[in-house]
């Protein structure tokens, strides 16, 4: 069988701890970003000094980090980024996601760093990609609308690496080109302050009918791209983005997992032929999530794509009870609580690689190794010892049948 080249499973880090959950559970490379120049800017976001930590974290593991300077900067944001730069360059940063030809130029003046021009860009065709190139990218984060052999030729035909989105929330409009949220709440969607008005619900009058309804008509479904693995690998797409900085641990270190599990198994095996299709599919039904969607990766996305329906109908049956902060025989399991849990409630442990780790909290202990009834939030509490548990695996309990 010939040599496979697979792409990079690239994914979310909100901040330092889901960076390393990322790393652990298999990420080959995560995006952050900083205090200033991004548009997340209500995710925790990165401290100078963590971004030190984070970088020195990833690369002792093999994974890289990229950077966000993806917000549209006026002149005066723009005279604070060559320090910023000089920095990132200082501490290793495999590279910056930019939207903006300005950025581009700082970060080519004061550094080295490889530049990906991003998903704002809305790069949607070769031409576009070739423009970029010549400005000095290395990668293209092409638009959402673009599909998996629009991409693939995009790629053979400008000579330059290409990023797609395979996981997460999508927009209605044209990546960095809605303005509801300045229109309906003074916040600057291109400039870290969307209020994502495309989720809520409208009143709609006049189209079909006289009266109103209501509706949440620009909703989209969750992007989910699983079975299409295949196509990508045969486009020769270099990098597969999971979407959400401002989303859990679980779903960073679940959607790792589950994809870079698959295309490990790809690449022992050839092809996707396997139960284990099954079983990742249902750990991504095990996180918060909207209605999932292909979207534009195979065919144009059409209306069956719009999550017309409340935000609160997309509730896991799970949730995320705690991570291990210890775990051996003599001490057993110490667990950094974040949600309650009672005695005799049955758990489940992520393991980094495998199936998960089913146990029973029959007896729970403080510190103190006091017996404990109901945990409590931002508490440790001690569980009895369950081979294959390992520091920093998750855990998460059923909350609906």
């Amino acid at each position: 069988m010939k040599s496979i080249n697979l792409p990079e499973i690239l994914a979310p880090a909100g901040s330092l701890d889901k960076l390393k959950v990322a790393v652990l559970y298999g990420a080959n490379a995560v995006y952050v970003g900083g205090q200033k120049f991004g548009l997340r800017t209500a995710a925790e976001n990165f401290t100078l000094d963590e971004l030190r930590e984070g970088i020195s974290f990833a690369h002792e593991r093999g994974a890289k980090v990229y950077v966000v300077l993806n917000s549209f900067l006026h002149d005066k944001d723009l005279s604070e980024l060559p320090q910023f730069v000089s920095f990132l360059s200082e501490i290793g940063t495999d590279a910056v996601i930019v939207s903006d030809l300005g950025v581009v130029r700082t970060v080519k003046e004061f550094s080295n760093i490889p530049v990906h021009i991003s998903t704002q860009a809305s790069t949607l065709n070769s031409q576009s990609a070739k423009l970029w190139k010549k400005a000095g990218a290395d990668r293209i984060v092409l638009g959402r609308e673009v599909s998996v052999k629009e991409a693939g030729k995009i790629k053979r035909e400008a000579g330059i690496e290409i990023e797609m989105f395979i996981h997460g929330s999508m927009c209605m409009a044209y990546s960095g080109h809605c303005v509801i949220s300045n229109f309906t709440q003074g916040r600057d969607s291109n400039r870290g302050g969307c209020a994502h008005s495309c989720r809520f619900e409208y009143s709609i009058e006049g189209l079909d009918t006289p009266e109103k309804k209501k509706a949440y008509f620009m909703s989209s479904k969750d992007l989910e791209g699983l079975r299409v693995l295949p196509q990508f690998i045969e486009e020769g797409i270099d990098s597969l983005k999971i979407e959400g900085r401002m989303k859990s641990h679980l779903y960073a270190g679940t959607m790792t997992k589950v994809y870079s599990e698959a295309l490990d198994f790809f690449k022992e095996n050839g092809n996707f032929l396997s139960d284990d299709l099954l079983r990742w599919e249902s750990e991504l039904k095990k996180v918060s999530h909207r209605s999932y969607t292909e979207a534009s990766l195979v065919n144009k996305a059409g209306a069956d794509s719009i999550f017309n329906e409340r935000e609160n109908s997309a509730e896991a049956e799970w949730q995320m009870v705690g991570t291990v902060v210890e775990a051996n025989p003599e001490s057993g399991i110490v667990l950094e609580v974040r949600n309650a849990f009672n005695q005799g409630d049955h758990l489940e442990m992520i393991p980094f690689k495998g199936e998960n780790i089913q146990i029973t909290a029959n007896e729970i202990m403080d510190l103190s190794m006091r017996a404990i009834q109901r945990t409590k939030p931002t508490t440790l509490v001690r569980l009895p010892f369950v081979d294959g548990v390992k520091k920093m695996h998750l855990v998460r309990q059923r909350i609906k049948a």
